[in-house]
């Protein structure tokens, strides 16, 4: 079952599912492949673009098994049923922990080439993925705007599984998704093209929605002010 075309076709549908978000509104993506999609609805709500950035903790028997996430500012998310059920040692933990929150710094550095991270403190912030499956990461990802203030967290995907606002029940003050399929395997199997997305193109999309922000900034600074109305 395909209902995208690629991630831009995700994100234009989905920004259409979010007009009602209105006022300060940031929109952060999850790397990499949450970006472009994210993109598609920072250009739709004219909000800016930029990313949060999450590493998955695999358990290490099965690194495809998350069985929690790590975030910016320290934030962590652990299934301890799940790290318990799978026999992970403290020191495993630890150790996992800390190489993923170094990658999640030289991460963060590298996708914002040289950017200052846009402030979220009290405002409006869509986070947006290519898809959801275990939720890990997305809680993870909704935990680290929390902790940089944001006053109204969205939580926007195109796709995920049926029981997903469940799952996630508290993690975001609202939940958005295109559509909610009763079979799901994987987010791939509802894109007809799942390429992966790059780092160069993550930059390519900050880029272009901060040249966009600032070109919408200076045509509202350079316009005049309203004159007497003449009836």
């Amino acid at each position: 079952m395909v209902l995208f075309r690629n991630r831009v076709d995700a994100g234009r549908r989905l920004a259409a599912r979010l007009g009602h978000v209105t006022g300060d509104v940031v929109v952060v993506g999850l790397p990499r492949g949450g970006v472009p999609v994210a993109a598609e609805v920072a250009t739709a709500l004219g909000a800016p673009l930029d990313v949060i950035v999450v590493r998955k903790l695999g358990v290490p028997s099965q690194p495809e098994l998350a069985m929690g996430a790590v975030g910016e500012n320290g934030v962590r998310v652990i299934n301890e049923d799940l790290v318990a059920e799978a026999r992970v040692t403290a020191d495993e933990l630890r150790t996992l922990e800390a190489r993923e929150q170094a990658e999640v710094v030289r991460r963060a550095d590298r996708l914002r080439a040289g950017r200052a991270r846009v402030p979220l403190a009290g405002r409006a912030v869509v986070a947006v993925d290519d898809g959801l499956a275990t939720g890990s990461t997305a809680r993870a990802a909704c935990e680290v705007v929390r902790a940089q203030g944001a006053g109204r967290v969205v939580l926007a995907v195109p796709v995920a599984p049926r029981d997903w606002t469940v799952r996630l029940a508290g993690v975001a003050d609202e939940f958005i998704a295109v559509d909610t399929p009763e079979r799901f395997l994987s987010v791939g199997q509802f894109y007809a093209d799942f390429t992966q997305t790059t780092d160069a193109e993550v930059v390519d999309c900050l880029d272009g929605a901060a040249h966009r922000v600032r070109a919408l900034r200076a045509v509202r600074d350079e316009s005049p002010p309203p004159g007497p109305q003449c009836w």
